[in-house]
């Protein structure tokens, strides 16, 4: 047998239809199926009427969620799973769905992406609406940073640290859980007027309202708050032009005190620049949507030596998607 005949297309038509779940999963959430099913058995003509959606349809949905193992089925009708219940139903205090929607208004641009490539620039087609798409990003982003903010502020020591700069901080989670872990700390929230509200809410469900302050402003083009002996920059020089992370990381060290603290939290790319994979996928996903991409750890590590920084080191530390931090002093 050659070679060629050997070749099975498994792979290449399991990469062609590997959408198929994730569209069932961004229905599931959309309609709140794991809401609905998740502290009752339901059969599935009672979420059909639940629903106000057709028998046809829902019975459709709810068998390919099962295919899924997010929902179980029986004689009884469906029930969501452990997994669905703590991560999918609306009413749960770990609820991702928001993030689930985040993807799912990226599909748009996702049928874009040879046009974006073609062109070198984002893709403008949406048809979710402005305000959907900010709102679920920006709950996306609280649902992400509380699964892990935790434990950075845990890991991260800013004991000796006053003042913290969170540039681009949407809902707070951040600035609110070094405040947490660091009694002594205060923290400034820098980011676009319509996240105030969030990050306000977040800090006061916290208590630490009065340590955690907002600024509304551009961190590109604004003047940075100055007095801050720490700066926390979590997944927004992916959202940068080259040209443009390196003028946020200059300004940033500039409106530090000397012996300052940065840290960058990010989407890596190893030398090669073509791995890990979600990184290389995510710079597809800033190409369809700006003028960012994911950068590699060296050029990131460059240019922060070039802003004058030293001790530049990788924390210990593994996020959702592979993310990490790098982080490094300015001299006293």
């Amino acid at each position: 047998m050659s070679e060629s005949t050997a070749i099975s297309p498994q792979k290449i038509l399991s990469l062609a239809g590997g959408y198929w779940q994730p569209c069932a999963l961004h229905c599931g959430v959309k309609l709140d199926v794991f809401t609905q099913l998740a502290d009752k058995r339901l059969p599935a003509t009672e979420v059909a009427d639940r629903l106000n959606a057709s028998l046809r349809g829902v019975e459709m949905l709810l068998n390919a969620l099962t295919a899924m193992e997010l929902l179980d089925k029986n004689d009884k009708g469906f029930l969501a799973t452990e997994e669905a219940r703590v991560l999918l139903d609306r009413k749960s205090s770990k609820y991702v769905g928001h993030m689930v929607m985040h993807h799912h208004h990226l599909v748009d641009g996702w049928s874009q992406l040879d046009q974006a490539v073609v062109t070198g620039r984002a893709v403008t087609t949406r048809s979710h609406g402005e305000e959907r798409e900010r709102e679920s990003f920006i709950m996306g982003m609280h649902n992400l940073s509380m699964s892990i903010a935790h434990r950075l502020a845990a890991q991260i020591d800013l004991t000796v640290r006053k003042q913290l700069l969170d540039l681009g901080g949407g809902p707070g989670v951040h600035a609110v859980h070094f405040c947490l872990a660091n009694p002594g700390l205060r923290a400034t929230v820098l980011d676009r007027h319509t996240t105030e509200p969030f990050a306000r809410r977040t800090a006061e469900e916290a208590g630490v309202a009065d340590r955690v302050s907002f600024v509304g402003g551009d961190f590109l083009v604004d003047p940075l708050p100055v007095d801050h002996d720490a700066a926390w920059l979590s997944h927004i020089i992916h959202s940068c032009s080259p040209e443009e992370c390196r003028h946020l990381i200059t300004r940033t060290v500039a409106a530090l005190k000397p012996g300052g603290l940065i840290m960058i939290h990010d989407f890596f790319l190893d030398q090669t620049h073509a791995a890990p994979l979600f990184a290389a996928l995510f710079s597809l996903n800033m190409l369809i949507g700006n003028e960012g991409r994911s950068y590699g750890e060296d050029e990131v590590r460059q240019t922060l030596n070039d802003c004058g920084v030293t001790k530049v080191s990788r924390l210990d530390f593994t996020g959702p998607n592979q993310s990490g931090v790098l982080m490094g002093t300015l001299p006293e």
